[in-house]
């Protein structure tokens, strides 16, 4: 593992963007986007997915340097294409319309189609929440949730095929982890935070017990046989993950009835391609076209309902961090406050640690793009003191 600094994590991904050609707002917006994932410690949606973005510009799946255009209209609402822009292009221009709209109505709901991945949704809300509002964002992606009861799901438009017993078994889930991410602001800059898929976990949890030979909870992931597996390996294979809540005993079709639910906001509402219509996101060389994703950002304007709301969050959250907890060495926590206490260490320390893979990958992609490789600091083993 190295430490690398904040301002250097943003260098170097903007100038691989800008070795490709993005124009220089586009590309320090999607840096932007992937850093501030990386500060709150969602390290699977941060510099962690630099090459899938590198990969999808050059087969040409994404346009980075289009612009989004609003299709239709009204005082609240707004349809959106996106135009295969960059994610953080498009998520700009669709929150920035929405919160324009509740300035002006209270309510300001943007969905948008031809969409690219947007990193965090969390970052988003927070962005309007700043702002005084309350805000959700959703977004559909790549199908890897296995509906509560099924084995052999059937999907149009992608696949993965799994050697069991000598024989190719086809595991297609059928929705995506479709996240929602939702920030209500409460007084001096506290914030009600809460940003989850609706899986049970994200892949790249999977990905990253693989890499440490792991053993995965209960609930996670099926394997090839539609069974849960506790085998990480097995599970980034089969890539089919449980819904959120995990067996249908343990309620998993509460989380696949929200998964559905999101793709309805998302791909259905804006046109784009949704469930079992969405590619598979991959490093393949060959491009499998547009992701098209369907997102959608609905802004509100507290002030227009009862007086105080900003009082009640904050009175809210601080009840709940104030209960007695089980174990007194983990005190009871609301919605956010992890990501606040990450936030706020990598802000005063300057620097985020990232392990060896994540690094090797980026330089194996500043060779690639011929820009200055990442730059890291050596962290200083710690050694025991004599007793």
């Amino acid at each position: 593992m190295a430490k690398v600094c904040v301002d250097e994590v943003i260098r170097f991904t903007s100038d691989c963007f800008k070795a490709l050609g993005v124009n220089a707002k586009a590309a320090c917006q999607q840096a932007e986007m992937l850093y501030q994932a990386d500060r709150i410690g969602y390290y699977s949606h941060g510099l962690h997915r630099l090459e899938y973005y590198v990969n999808d510009i050059k087969t040409g799946a994404c346009q980075p340097n289009n612009e989004p255009k609003v299709e239709k209209e009204t005082t609240s609402t707004a349809w959106v294409n996106a135009n295969n822009a960059f994610g953080s292009t498009a998520a700009h221009f669709c929150l920035d319309l929405a919160i324009e709209k509740a300035k002006n109505s209270g309510v300001g709901w943007v969905s948008a189609k031809g969409c690219n991945h947007y990193g965090i949704g969390g970052y988003w809300a927070m962005l309007a929440a700043k702002q005084g509002f309350v805000a959700f964002a959703f977004s559909n992606s790549s199908p890897l949730l296995a509906p509560t009861r099924s084995k052999k799901l059937h999907c149009l438009m992608s696949s993965c095929y799994v050697l069991v017993s000598s024989k190719a078994v086809s595991l297609q889930p059928a929705l995506g982890t479709n996240p929602i991410a939702f920030v209500a602001p409460g007084c001096n800059n506290d914030y009600f935070y809460l940003d989850f898929a609706t899986t049970a976990v994200s892949v790249g949890k999977v990905a990253l017990y693989a890499r440490k030979g792991l053993r995965l909870p209960d609930g996670w992931a099926l394997g090839p046989d539609g069974k849960v597996t506790n085998d990480a390996q097995v599970a980034m294979k089969t890539r089919s993950l449980m819904p959120l809540g995990g067996t249908e005993q343990s309620s998993g079709y509460k989380g696949y009835g929200i998964a559905a639910m999101v793709e309805i906001l998302c791909g259905i509402t804006a046109g784009s391609n949704y469930g079992h219509h969405i590619r598979s996101w991959s490093l393949s060389k060959k491009s499998s076209g547009p992701s098209n994703l369907g997102q959608t950002f609905i802004v509100m304007d507290p002030n227009q309902f009862a007086p105080g709301f900003k009082e009640r969050v904050s009175e809210s959250l601080n009840y709940w961090r104030k209960m007695e907890p089980v174990n007194p060495k983990l005190p009871v926590i609301a919605p956010g406050d992890m990501e606040r206490i990450v936030g706020e260490r990598t802000d005063r320390e300057g620097t985020i640690t990232y392990v060896k893979r994540i690094l090797d990958v980026s330089k194996k992609i500043a060779k690639e793009l011929n820009v200055e490789p990442i730059q890291e600091l050596r962290i200083e083993p710690r050694h025991k003191g004599r007793k």
